[in-house]
C-alpha cells in the first residue's frame, strides 16, 4: 500500500512536478530518460517545467508525456488526465489569440462571402429555368386561344351576312317570271300561224307533216333566245368582280378569308412555311390572328402593307376591294 501511495502522487501537482519527483525517486537522469525516448534533454526539461509550448503540437505532447510516465512507473492514464486539465487554459488562450487575429478575420468574412455568392447562383440559375420553362409554355397556350377564339370569329360574320342570302332569293325567283313571259309571248304564236300555214296547204295537200315541221324548229329558237336574259337578271357576279388574295406565313397564324357573299374561302390554322392562294367576290374580309407571323400579302397581284390597317394584340382585320 505504502508502495502504491507513494507511485501516485498527488492531484493537485502539475504533471512535469509529478514526472520529475517519480523520475528522481527511480534513480534516473534526464539524460538517461531522454535517451530511452530518442528525445533531446531539453525536450525533457520543458516537460518537467510546464513549458509545452517548445513541443510542437499538443498531441506529440501526450505522447511524450504517456511514454515518460510509463517509465519512471506512473499511471499514464492518470496523468493523461491531469495535463488535460491544465492544457484547458491554454487551449482557450490558443483559441482567442486565433479569434482575434486579423488574417482569420479576413478569412471568414470570405468564406461568407463565397456562400452568398454560391446562393445567388443557385437563384440565378432557378429563375433562368422558370423563365425558359414560360416561353416554352405560353406559345402552346396562345394557340390554343386563338383556335378557341376562330369560332367566335367565325359566328360574327355569318350573322351579318345572313341577310345576303334572302336578297338573293327574289332574283331567283324573279328568273322564272322573266321565262314565263317569254314562253306566254310564245304561246299566241300558233294562233298567227294559220295565216302562214294556208298557202303552205295549198302547195301540199298532205300539209299535216309540213306544218309541224316548222313549228317544231321554231319553238327552240323562241326559248334559246332569253337566256341573255337570264344571265343579265341574275346579277351573278363576273370576272372583274373576282378578286384574288396570296399570304405567306413564317410563322404559327390563324387566317379567315370571307368573300362579298359571306362564303367562308379559308378559315385554318398555317404554320412557318405554308400559303393561302383564295379567289371570290370582292370585297374580301380578312382576319389575321398574328400578325408578326405574315411573310407577305398579295391582293390582285400587288403588296399589302400590313402596317396600315389597325392591330391589336398582334390581331388585325380588315376589308379589301378592288
Amino acid at each position: 500500500m505504502a508502495n502504491d501511495e507513494s507511485s501516485q502522487p498527488a492531484m493537485n501537482e502539475a504533471v512535469g512536478q509529478q514526472l520529475q519527483k517519480a523520475r528522481e525517486a527511480a534513480g534516473l537522469s534526464v539524460s538517461e530518460v531522454a535517451g530511452a525516448q530518442h528525445l533531446r534533454p531539453s525536450v525533457i526539461q520543458a516537460i518537467e517545467s510546464g513549458d509545452y509550448s517548445q513541443i510542437d503540437s499538443e498531441l506529440f505532447l501526450k505522447g511524450y508525456v504517456r511514454t515518460y510516465a510509463k517509465q519512471v512507473g506512473l499511471n499514464a492514464d492518470s496523468v493523461i488526465a491531469d495535463l488535460d486539465r491544465e492544457l484547458e487554459p491554454i487551449r482557450q488562450q490558443r483559441e482567442q489569440e486565433y479569434e482575434a487575429n486579423p488574417l482569420v478575420d479576413i478569412e471568414r468574412r470570405r468564406r461568407r462571402k463565397r456562400q452568398v455568392a454560391r446562393t445567388l447562383f443557385f437563384l440565378v440559375i432557378l429563375g433562368v429555368a422558370g423563365y425558359l420553362a414560360f416561353a416554352f409554355l405560353m406559345p402552346g397556350q396562345d394557340s390554343g386561344e386563338a383556335q378557341s377564339e376562330a369560332p367566335g370569329v367565325t359566328e360574327a360574320p355569318q350573322e351579318q351576312k345572313e341577310p345576303a342570302p334572302e336578297t338573293t332569293e327574289p332574283a331567283a325567283t324573279s328568273v322564272p317570271d322573266a321565262s314565263e313571259a317569254v314562253e306566254l309571248s310564245s304561246v299566241p304564236e300558233p294562233d298567227a300561224e294559220p295565216d302562214t300555214l294556208a298557202p303552205l296547204a295549198t302547195e301540199n295537200p298532205a300539209g299535216g307533216d309540213a306544218v309541224s315541221e316548222p313549228v317544231a324548229e321554231q319553238i327552240p329558237t323562241v326559248v334559246e333566245t332569253p337566256e341573255p336574259a337570264l344571265q343579265n337578271v341574275s346579277g351573278l357576279a363576273t370576272s372583274s368582280d373576282m378578286a384574288r388574295l396570296q399570304i405567306q406565313f413564317t410563322g404559327n397564324c390563324w387566317v379567315q378569308v370571307r368573300d362579298a357573299n359571306g362564303n367562308q374561302l379559308v378559315s385554318s390554322l398555317q404554320r412557318a412555311g405554308d400559303s393561302i392562294d383564295v379567289s371570290g367576290e370582292a370585297p374580301l374580309k380578312v382576319v389575321i390572328g398574328a400578325v408578326d407571323a405574315v411573310g407577305t400579302i398579295r391582293f390582285q397581284g400587288e403588296p399589302v402593307e400590313l402596317g396600315s390597317y389597325r392591330a391589336v394584340n398582334n390581331r388585325s382585320e380588315f376589308t379589301l376591294t378592288i
